[in-house]
């Protein structure tokens, strides 16, 4: 299968060194991510490609769909969308995107953004994952467009596809494909690790615990850690684990031993006695 990789001008500290562009297959040719609407960019996509038959979008960022309306007047090739622009068709979970030899069944993805698309080529044992999975690095899971829940989820699907080969949103072509998701799913154990030991016994804001857990990180990065650090919390609120209290404008957390909920045992947030759905059961058999 023909993979031909055209990097976007779009470096940056999510970016890595650009947006990858992936061209799969050929006459017509799949293009994954056009990226940003760069005219140089739309360009080179269009002179490796040749004729495209179909564009796929992994997610609606900035850095990856603005191109993808240029490229699809330029080439008349349809644009798939998890969520669909105008003049776009929408695709969900299993079906396939297919121009000229090449298919990619579409795998849905949350966590990253709720309308994250991963495109697997089975034939090749290829994984396209966007921003789920980079070539270096972690990706950033940024509350409340991002779920940490959906996350872990989406990792785990991926893993199960046993994929040889990943061709990330940023960063290089990724060879040892299962040992980089399982690298994944360990890191964010890690975290969560990390950020509960910080949380025993004691009240902590985001902004210590990053101080803490990434003392060693340089500074620019930790505004980044701190939406990171928010994901992990408020997956541990919702599993009872943790909880938040604000004093005098300052949002600040501590661990929990994880309540079940009274009435059917599903674990509650925070100190409640009820989960959401036996709460609203309850209200309704007292009216």
């Amino acid at each position: 299968m023909r993979v031909i990789r055209v990097l976007a001008p779009n470096p940056g500290i999510r970016e890595l060194e650009g947006t990858n562009t992936w061209i799969v297959g050929g006459q017509p040719a799949i293009v994954i991510d056009p990226g940003p609407e760069d005219a140089g960019h739309l360009n080179e996509i269009v002179r490796s490609a040749g004729l495209v038959g179909a564009i796929a979008l992994t997610h609606d960022h900035p850095d990856h769909a603005p191109g993808a309306l240029p490229l699809a007047s330029v080439t008349g090739a349809p644009v798939f969308a998890a969520r669909p622009a105008g003049g776009m068709r929408r695709i969900r979970d299993g079906e396939t995107v297919s121009a000229g030899s090449a298919s990619l069944t579409v795998l849905a993805t949350p966590g990253h953004t709720p309308d994250h698309l991963a495109f697997h080529a089975s034939s090749a044992s290829s994984l396209f994952t966007g921003d789920a999975v980079l070539g270096r690095g972690t990706s950033v899971i940024d509350p409340p467009e991002g779920d940490l829940t959906a996350y872990l989820r989406s990792l785990r699907r991926m893993r199960d596809l046993a994929p040889r080969t990943i061709y990330p949103g940023h960063g290089p072509v990724v060879l040892r494909a299962m040992a980089v998701l399982d690298e994944y799913l360990e890191h964010r154990a890690m975290r969560e690790h990390q950020i509960l030991k910080a949380l025993e016994g004691a009240w902590r804001s985001i902004d210590e615990l990053v101080g803490e857990i990434y003392a060693d990180y340089p500074s620019e990065v930790h505004a980044l850690a701190s939406r990171s650090v928010l994901a992990h919390l408020l997956k541990l609120e919702v599993e009872g684990r943790a909880e938040k209290r604000t004093k005098a404008g300052v949002v600040r957390w501590t661990r929990i031993e994880p309540r079940s909920c009274e009435r059917c045992g599903r674990p509650v947030r925070g100190r409640a006695r009820y989960c959401g759905s036996c709460s609203l059961a309850v209200l309704q058999e007292s009216g």
